[in-house]
């Protein structure tokens, strides 16, 4: 089988780093909280991590999705190596890629929480998560106990249409980007989660007044 040819994604779309004003992100926790996600809107990235942490308990089982909204926030570190939580990713290191991948799998699949981010966020609340490889995207859609998404302000679009193509014109070239900077070919779009709902509160989101992440 012939290797994917990845496509050149370009330059970002700038447009879609432009932050979303504190009233905007206050209507957006609220449009969250009407369609059964818990939401809230932190002073600050620091204040953030804090509340991602406290919503963690101890020794818990904790996947962290590869974010870059995480990495930045000091989140990934604090779960996969201070020793505290029960970390998934640790677990998968362990593991051999050739002949452990059913358990690789199957490990990250139903994580007790799912920690991570999305690419857009809908001013009526509905939340987009992209992937390359859909790996996480169970987890987030029903797999995981519980799931907690820390999003930057600047991820807060118009509608539907307008979150696709932050996704397609603003992430994923800073995604393909990222990834040819740390030696690897490039990355591919194969799947995008939409979510808009969740009934029972599973899924947490906290806003971040503050641009971090792609």
């Amino acid at each position: 089988m012939s290797a994917v040819r990845l496509p050149d994604y370009g330059r970002p779309n700038l447009e879609f780093a432009k932050p979303a004003e504190p009233a905007r992100l206050e209507r957006v926790a609220r449009a969250l909280e009407a369609r059964g996600i818990h939401a809230l809107v932190a002073d600050s990235a620091e204040h953030a991590k804090r509340v991602v942490l406290d919503m963690v308990p101890g020794g818990a089982e904790v996947h962290v999705a590869l974010s870059e909204t995480m990495a930045k926030l000091g989140i990934s570190a604090q779960i996969d190596e201070s020793g505290r939580y029960d970390s998934v990713r640790s677990k998968l290191k362990k593991l051999d890629r050739e002949t452990q991948r059913r358990e690789m799998r199957k490990l990250g699949a139903a994580p007790d929480y799912m920690l991570g981010s999305a690419h857009a966020i809908t001013d009526d609340g509905v939340i987009l998560v992209a992937s390359g490889s859909g790996s996480q995207l169970g987890a987030h859609a029903y797999a995981a106990g519980k799931v907690i998404l820390a999003v930057g302000h600047q991820k807060i679009v118009r509608d539907l249409e307008e979150g696709l193509r932050r996704i397609r014109e603003y992430a994923l070239p800073l995604e393909d980007a990222r990834m040819k900077a740390n030696g690897r070919p490039g990355t591919l779009l194969t799947k995008i989660l939409v979510i808009e709902g969740e009934p029972g509160g599973r899924i947490s989101v906290v806003l971040i007044p503050e641009t971090i992440g792609f």
